[in-house]
């Protein structure tokens, strides 16, 4: 049985600077997003539409603001509501931690539509683009999630290989590194996947859609090894709270892919 390693959250510590790994995680991120929506500009249909390597830049700064912001709005608001209501000063703690990736996604849609209205884009275009280039990124933050030892797994079978004892869990009970399950399911092969299926040409809204129900699948199956928050536990018909948010995502999805499939209108000019 495997015991976590206990790893020094601080990665780099230059007098009183300190750079801790969760933020070289979300750095790695960044850095993964320039460089494969760079590639995807360069992808003939995409050139077409007069996409630019400006515009991959500018992408990332809309989208790291709408991942800080709705990530923590979204915690407070599907988490812990009662108690940012009653501390709503606390709403902008976020060194306190606790982000909420549903919320996330709602802020960079929401920052993908302001950036879409603001450049003359159809809102669909530019998830399209970007669709692809997102699950490394959480790929980098669940290894983060690894490295600080939260946000472990149930409990396992002890003769389970890779069980593994988190004592920041409070206890000595192995458990499923599930932060490892997601690596490999939200990150490594929905990027795949992903990936493979973006490189033709596509229906405005079918990468976007195949996004999103894939990610809500694949979500909704590692929540099944995820420790629920201590303080929600299980939901109705023994979901966790993950599994509810997940359930919008592939309804979405699997709407979106189909319309877009049927309208088959092709990858569109842009207005």
């Amino acid at each position: 049985m495997l015991v976590h390693p206990q790893f020094d959250p601080v990665a780099v510590a230059i007098g009183p600077v300190q750079i801790h790994w969760y933020g070289l995680t979300y750095l790695v991120a960044f850095g993964l997003f320039l460089w494969l929506a760079s590639l995807r500009v360069r992808q003939p249909w995409h050139a077409a539409q007069g996409w630019t390597r400006r515009d991959v830049e500018d992408l990332l700064f809309y989208g790291v603001l709408g991942v800080v912001l709705g990530g923590r709005l979204g915690y407070a608001l599907f988490y812990k509501p009662a108690y940012y209501a009653a501390h709503p000063l606390e709403v902008l703690a976020v060194w306190q931690g606790g982000m909420s990736f549903h919320g996330g996604l709602l802020g960079v849609l929401a920052a993908m539509a302001l950036f879409a209205r603001r450049r003359g884009r159809r809102f669909l275009d530019v998830t399209d683009l970007i669709a692809p280039c997102v699950p490394t990124g959480l790929a980098a933050g669940r290894i983060g999630n690894f490295i600080n030892g939260e946000l472990w797994g149930r409990p396992a079978d002890p003769s389970l290989p890779w069980a593994m004892v988190f004592p920041q869990s409070g206890s000595e009970l192995p458990r499923h590194p599930s932060q490892l399950y997601q690596f490999a399911l939200e990150g490594l092969l929905l990027f795949v996947l992903l990936w493979l299926y973006a490189r033709r040409p596509r229906a405005t809204g079918q990468v976007s859609g195949a996004f999103l129900a894939g990610y809500g699948v694949l979500r909704f199956a590692a929540e099944y090894f995820r420790e629920p928050d201590a303080f929600l536990g299980l939901r109705a018909f023994g979901f966790s709270q993950g599994q509810w948010l997940s359930l919008p995502m592939i309804v979405l999805g699997a709407a979106m892919w189909l319309w877009a499939t049927r309208r088959g209108a092709g990858v569109a000019s842009p207005r």
